[in-house]
């Protein structure tokens, strides 16, 4: 189908935002590529003007939009009614703002690559009236936990703002292979991220990387595991996976970076996925202006695993 050419007032929520990212938004079905074309083409104006991918609206900012070809979009896939449980069940804190979920294990927070229904997908089917719902950070696929969500454009960049300025403070549960001896480990090693043919996404540590620095704390030790906190200060893909692997105590259950010995332990113990679980977060509520402290507990799972483990001093 073809759009004819329209314009559109900038208003308040979208004050700040890059122009490249407002028209992702508006032009659903559109390639990247061809929203960077027609904007290099000066077929976009704001307020009659030319401008660069990265100008950032202003309040009533005029933007002109071409016709454009688009694909029809394909409906979305119905979320299952087990699925709309559970999410509601794992609900940890809600505002006018702000979501913050207990996300389980095994489901991706965004669908793709295979995946049709992703957390975020979900989420707009259970809350409709909610047009901005957007994640504000990420969690790997078999990473369970704290995730948070905005329904706000002001409280996505507000929190964005303190994960750039370092204001958010993440705590990790990971169960390890061995025995940890030092109570604290600091670890800073680059991280270097690579995307093979299968889009599969592989990071190692290398000089070449990004700096990246994760603090680890000994909360239990057990006979053949320990339990670690684990405070990622960067946020790099796969860090706390890589730095656990780096410093030879990778996470149980890890079948990227995992040892296999460690995963065969883990399995007898009942423990079938991935052992890292984003525990707390720390921030300033950009709603409130106040500071706030979000939890979410160790699955049933998982806690019942360690209740079963054989603790040592």
């Amino acid at each position: 189908m073809y759009r004819v050419v329209s314009y559109r007032k900038v208003c308040a929520e979208d004050v700040g935002q890059r122009i490249d990212n407002y028209l992702f938004r508006i032009l659903k079905g559109v390639p990247k590529s061809k929203v960077y074309n027609v904007m290099r083409k000066g077929e976009v104006r704001v307020n009659k003007g030319r401008v660069k991918p990265h100008y950032r609206l202003q309040l009533d900012d005029e933007i002109r939009i071409p016709p454009i070809r688009t694909r029809e979009q394909k409906a979305a896939d119905p979320v299952s009614e087990s699925l709309l449980e559970t999410l509601k069940a794992r609900i940890v804190y809600e505002d006018e703002g702000l979501l913050a979920i207990n996300k389980p294990s095994g489901l991706a927070v965004h669908g793709g690559s295979g995946v049709s229904i992703g957390l975020i997908e979900a989420l707009r089917q259970m809350y409709p009236e909610h047009a901005r719902l957007e994640l504000v950070h990420r969690l790997d696929r078999d990473t369970s936990g704290c995730i948070l969500i905005s329904k706000k454009r002001q409280v996505l960049k507000g929190i964005h703002q303190q994960l750039q300025n370092g204001g958010v403070d993440k705590a990790y549960f990971a169960l390890v292979s061995g025995r940890m001896e030092q109570k604290l480990q600091w670890v800073e090693a680059p991280l270097l991220k690579n995307v093979l043919q299968s889009g599969e996404r592989l990071v190692r540590v290398s000089n070449q990387g990004k700096a990246a620095k994760t603090d680890f704390k000994v909360l239990e030790r057990y006979k053949d595991f320990t339990l670690l906190e684990a405070k990622p200060i960067t946020g790099r893909t796969h860090q706390i996976r890589v730095h656990a692997q780096y410093i030879g105590h990778p996470i149980v259950g890890d079948s990227r970076y995992g040892d296999e010995y460690g995963n065969k332990l883990a399995k007898k113990a009942g423990i079938n996925r991935l052992f890292l679980h984003a525990h707390r977060l720390r921030f300033v509520n950009p709603s409130t202006e106040k500071p706030i402290e979000i939890v979410a507990d160790l699955d049933g799972g998982l806690a019942e695993n360690l209740g079963q483990l054989e603790k040592i001093e």
